[in-house]
């Protein structure tokens, strides 16, 4: 049992049970709580602690939990906020984009699906893969640094970002690199110091939904350029600056989401002299360098490190390989554009919190960190292998046209024809949860997709037990018919 299941499920058991105390009333001890549901201490401090947030129950520290008295509230009168939609449109009638946003594509990836759902729709590791432990000595140290809670450089702590430099490689150094609150933040500076409202963007298609949000909220028209199992096609990339005038590429060139592909060697220095040709930018999105797998082999460089002309736009992150809450990540450039990036910056955020940093820098220096890295290479590969294996047993008739050595996803075509939404819906019935293709998409998909992510479940049983209840939902759309003729076919 996943410990979010198990905590929603014991407070669903408190909240039922309240009735039996009057207000105001003792609930039963944490120690007899884990004895009773046979749960960890852990389990019952944040099975309260929801139903403290919900206003239901009263925690007292070393007293205990009492069932909250009702609140004298008045009735609020009732309000219209009707004139709110001629207010958010009225200035917006001359923009060549509309700016309103749509987190969609986001959201299916961060919401926590019901309980007993399996989540196939995931994009961080599972707690058991996190750091936990070492992220909460490195967290303990860092509090008892020196000047540890004041205000730190505007443009990070010079350690880590000399950290970052490295692990980028070439000629970067720190001078050229900023420290961010995560890899969202850094792709929303980064457009935004880089286009104006109204302006095109390439990007690859499919490509990350979040980055699709950010664009459209800005005001940019995302422009899409097709990608394929060598990454982006260079020969359609320089098409598409010729035919808009973009000025602003965005690629995922390690791995890229959803298709897992790695920008061939062969691609990677035509795709910079495109760029510098058209006098355009090339944000590179370096999200999940972290997470190679163990059969990887050796992982090209960032474009960042052999671009020196300040072509590249660099982000790097160490939110995928940690915790969705360890949110540091840097923007890397060099030239003018880099005064710009550190100005919107701080305009926006100030400066990352210097516990944070001072944390970061605190794990990526401990022994634990490169053993982290290791660990995470094996179980990602393990459960790849696991999920690659089931769905060729068990679903023939989703084509898998790719398998990444790096990232957590798998990127599945459905059959031609088929309804995504119906087939997303069916899969939540039948108790999986997943991602739909179409919101990686800046235009019209030229066929139905999902994503199934295999980083955010407990293991491997879990992946198998996903994979059956996706047998179902299959069979539901499609009909056991194509099942029976692909078996034999094989």
């Amino acid at each position: 049992m996943q410990e979010r299941s198990s905590v929603g499920e014991l407070a669903d058991r408190l909240r039922r049970e309240l009735d039996r105390y009057s207000p105001g009333g003792k609930l039963p001890s944490s120690r007899a709580l884990v004895e009773r549901f046979r749960v960890s201490p852990v389990t019952v401090s944040r099975a309260l602690a929801q139903l403290a947030a919900e206003g239901l129950v009263v925690t007292r520290p070393g007293a205990g939990a009492y069932r909250a008295r009702p609140a004298r509230a008045a009735a609020a009168p009732a309000g219209d906020t009707s004139w709110q939609e001629v207010a958010l449109s009225a200035d917006g009638a001359a923009d060549l984009v509309p700016r309103s946003v749509d987190a969609s594509g986001v959201t299916v990836s961060l919401a926590a699906p019901p309980p007993g759902v399996t989540e196939f729709n995931g994009g961080y590791l599972h707690p058991s893969l996190q750091p936990e432990r070492a992220m909460a000595a490195a967290l303990a140290r860092a509090g008892r640094r020196p000047g540890a809670w004041g205000r730190p450089p505007m443009e990070g702590l010079p350690e880590l970002r000399e950290w970052f430099a490295r692990t980028i490689g070439g000629s970067v150094t720190a001078a050229e690199v900023l420290v961010s609150a995560g890899g969202q933040t850094s792709l929303t500076t980064a457009l935004r110091a880089l286009a104006p409202p109204g302006a095109p963007v390439l990007v690859e298609s499919p490509t990350y939904p979040g980055m699709l949000a950010i664009a459209r909220a800005a005001g940019l028209r995302p422009v899409p350029v097709p990608v394929d199992p060598d990454g982006v096609r260079p020969e359609l990339l320089a098409d598409a600056f010729r035919a808009t005038g973009a000025r602003v590429f965005v690629c995922q060139p390690l791995f890229q989401n959803p298709t897992g592909a790695v920008l061939a060697p062969g691609r990677r220095a035509q795709v910079l002299r495109i760029a510098r040709e058209a006098g355009a930018f090339v944000v590179e999105d370096d999200f999940v360098r972290r997470l190679a797998h163990e059969d990887a082999g050796r992982l090209p460089r960032p474009l960042a490190a052999d671009d020196p002309d300040g072509v590249v736009v660099h982000v790097g992150s160490l939110t995928k390989a940690t915790s969705p809450s360890f949110r540091v990540s840097a923007l890397a450039a060099r030239g003018p554009v880099l005064e710009r990036l550190r100005a919107i910056q701080v305009v926006d955020t100030f400066f990352v919190p210097r516990p944070l940093q001072e944390a970061a820098l605190e794990l990526v220096g401990s022994p634990a960190w490169p053993r982290h890295l290791r660990s995470i290479a094996t179980e990602l590969r393990v459960r790849r292998d696991a999920m690659t294996a089931a769905l060729r047993l068990t679903l023939p008739e989703l084509a898998l046209p790719h398998i990444p050595s790096g990232g957590y996803h798998l990127w599945l075509r459905l059959p031609d024809g088929s309804d995504e939404g119906a087939f997303t819906a069916a899969a939540l019935r039948a108790g999986v949860a997943l991602t739909p293709g179409r919101p990686y998409f800046s235009a019209e998909p030229p066929a139905a997709h999902v994503r199934l992510s295999f980083a955010a479940v407990a293991g491997t049983e879990e992946i198998a037990q996903g994979v059956r209840r996706l047998r179902a939902a299959c069979d539901e759309v499609f009909g056991r018919k194509t099942f029976d003729t692909m078996n034999a076919v094989l």
